[in-house]
């Protein structure tokens, strides 16, 4: 098992990305921390993650809170004394498809927040708990839309900054023997994203992205979750800085 004996913070745990994550490191052998707004969607993962003989438990944290992402990373310092690995997969679009005519400050505020506050904020805690050990590994969520896309003005920026941002980090932690990097997918099939277009046009939007795509599909959960499993895994140890694109050839 290539976590066993690491503690695993993965922030999200709730939603597609998140719990697929989650499933896959506590198959490889990790005590896994789950946090997300929906405490009824990480307690049922919890269940899922103990029954199956996992080890996990549930800290409740809205992200765009300071407060509560301070609380949550001393609850962890109390509860486990000690983090390994952070997977930051918290966010989403609270602004899509405005036109650039429709740009406003409070979805600016709004995506940053979410997206990259929370991020910088996190990592800012993990690393507290992560360079007295000298040991750790941070996984951010940007997105493919990091190198642009219209109609997602403050998403797109967002992602560019975590890219920035884990570079940055990168070069900061290296001497401490933590690794940063992050995941920029591409269209990834998960369920909220079915709920928000309904099925036609969910369906339509995957046709269309497909065939731009030389895998010609998008990506599923599990394929974003092995991605973080390898950055999260000493076989990634001399990985770091590095923006992964999970995205099918897309934009190449």
């Amino acid at each position: 098992m290539r976590l066993r004996g690491k503690t695993a913070l993965v922030t999200g745990a709730a939603g597609g990305i998140g719990s697929a994550a989650a499933l896959c490191f506590a198959e490889e052998g990790a005590s896994l921390i789950l946090s997300d707004i929906d405490l009824d969607g990480c307690e049922t993962l919890c269940r899922e993650i103990t029954e199956h003989g996992g080890n996990a438990s549930v800290v409740s944290a809205d992200l765009t809170s300071e407060e509560q992402i301070v609380d949550l990373f001393a609850a962890i310092r109390k509860t486990e004394g000690r983090l390994d690995i952070l997977v930051n997969i918290a966010g989403g679009d609270l602004d899509p498809f405005s036109g650039a005519d429709a740009i406003s400050g409070e979805a600016i505020d709004r995506n940053l927040a979410l997206n990259l506050k929370s991020c910088m904020l996190s990592c800012r805690e993990a690393v507290k708990i992560m360079q007295p050990r000298q040991y750790g590994r941070i996984v951010n969520m940007s997105s493919l839309v990091y190198r642009g896309a219209d109609h997602q003005f403050s998403y797109a920026a967002a992602k560019g900054g975590i890219a920035a941002f884990t570079r940055s980090l990168a070069l900061s932690l290296g001497q401490s023997n933590i690794t940063v990097n992050a995941l920029a997918p591409a269209l990834v099939d998960v369920p909220v994203f079915r709920k928000a277009l309904g099925t036609e046009r969910w369906e339509a939007l995957v046709r269309e992205c497909a065939s731009r795509y030389p895998l010609k599909r998008v990506a599923t959960t599990l394929d974003v979750a092995k991605a973080a499993l390898f950055l999260a895994s000493d076989d990634a140890s001399f990985i770091t800085g590095q923006i992964l694109e999970i995205s099918g050839g897309a934009r190449l």
